[in-house]
């Protein structure tokens, strides 16, 4: 049975074709490399559940839009276009399996560069809207697993749900988060009730 922490008030949720959901990659969608970057194919693993979890949510939300730092590329790590050949393998494995991304915003700026794109900034949220102007924020969901993702969606007025993985004692950012799972699956699945 999975275990939900809930932080609203208002626990009906009902996200519908009129709904955005937007989610982070790294942690949320396949394994995060500690103290690294996925920098080729070779080196992304989904996460157990994912590809069942996407088929599951894209029969739900009329966009499905992917929001990721990635400054491996700003430190010189990887280029580009590694990272276009990752997104293409990922959305790629989502597609046969039922799922989709409509689309993949990613800032390659560096940590300290003061970016107005890398989150917890907002600005690939803006980009976001001003492609698709149907979002409406407050009709939106950001998956995420870290604190700059929950601050991201709680400045565009998303609700966040906060993704703990098994570290169960992840409770420092309790105020950032509406909703807690521990994966895209478990949240896959409790959305559809």
């Amino acid at each position: 049975m999975t275990q939900i922490e809930n932080n609203r008030e208002n626990k009906s949720i009902k996200p519908d074709k009129s709904w955005t959901l937007f989610l982070d990659r790294d942690g949320v969608i396949n394994k995060r490399l500690i103290n690294n970057y996925v920098k080729n194919v070779k080196e992304f693993e989904f996460i157990d559940g994912v590809l069942d979890g996407f088929g599951k949510l894209s029969n739900i939300f009329g966009k499905i839009i992917i929001v990721t730092n990635q400054q491996g590329i700003g430190k010189g790590l990887m280029t580009g276009h590694d990272l276009d050949e990752i997104h293409f393998y990922m959305c790629n494995e989502i597609k046969k399996a039922g799922g989709r991304i409509d689309k993949i915003y990613y800032c390659t700026d560096l940590a300290n560069s003061g970016s107005k794109n890398r989150k917890p900034a907002i600005g690939m949220g803006m980009k976001a809207k001003k492609e698709f102007p149907e979002i409406e924020f407050e009709k939106s969901i950001m998956v995420g697993d870290t604190i700059s993702d929950m601050i991201f969606g709680k400045e565009l007025g998303m609700i966040n749900v906060f993704l703990s993985g098994d570290n169960n004692n992840n409770f420092c950012m309790e105020k950032e988060w509406d909703l807690r799972f521990k994966s895209l699956k478990e949240f896959a699945d409790w959305i559809i009730l």
